[in-house]
């Protein structure tokens, strides 16, 4: 699967997408005041991978981050620049960030490393890392399974993953785990979790 596969499908469903899940108000309040307890704060700009519509974008500068969206949709970097002017929104992908080395205090992907083949992964996280300072703090979001497995997202294929094989990768990657938030499934959403590490 590549970049252009998820831009195209992703563009397909971007006005259904941006109806169902494009306001901070359509996400978890666990998930919202765990991204607040450990982006948020960060002294320095911050990256909102994949932001989709914006929304976490905006609910990050909200709480007083210098916050930036980046996305590979137009569609929904347009839609975050008309509804949010205030913010700075970016068309690019992350496995070419558009960011100097060590710019960053801290990256929120949110969702966005969930439709990475596994084998893609390490790329993608080295790249976090080039763009981020010592210290800096990341937050994820992903689905979680017993083990790393693709599945029919509604969108297109995505991977479950492992909570502690995800951290493993993480720390391989030079990030040490911190904090992790889990949600099991709850008849309507699949399992969730959200992972916060530090870039050593």
């Amino acid at each position: 699967m590549t970049t252009d596969q998820v831009r195209r499908a992703y563009a397909s469903v971007a006005d259904l997408y941006i109806e169902l899940f494009g306001t901070s108000g359509q996400v978890h309040a666990d998930d919202l005041a765990f991204i607040r307890a450990h982006v948020a704060g960060r002294p320095g700009p911050v990256l909102d991978v994949g932001c989709g519509p914006g929304h976490l974008t905006d609910h990050l500068r909200s709480a007083g981050a210098d916050a930036t969206g980046l996305d590979v949709v137009g569609e929904f970097i347009a839609h975050a620049r008309a509804t949010y002017p205030d913010g700075s929104y970016l068309l690019g992908s992350m496995t070419d960030l558009p960011i100097a080395d060590r710019r960053l205090a801290g990256v929120l992907s949110w969702g966005s490393v969930i439709h990475l083949p596994p084998d893609d992964l390490d790329d993608v996280l080295a790249e976090f890392r080039r763009v981020t300072c010592p210290g800096a703090t990341m937050v994820f979001g992903i689905f979680v399974g017993d083990e790393v497995a693709a599945f029919d997202h509604k969108v297109i294929t995505a991977f479950r993953w492992p909570v502690d094989a995800f951290a493993d990768r993480l720390a391989r990657a030079g990030f040490a785990e911190v904090a992790r938030l889990h949600r099991p499934a709850d008849g309507v959403n699949r399992p969730h979790a959200a992972v916060a590490a530090v870039r050593a």
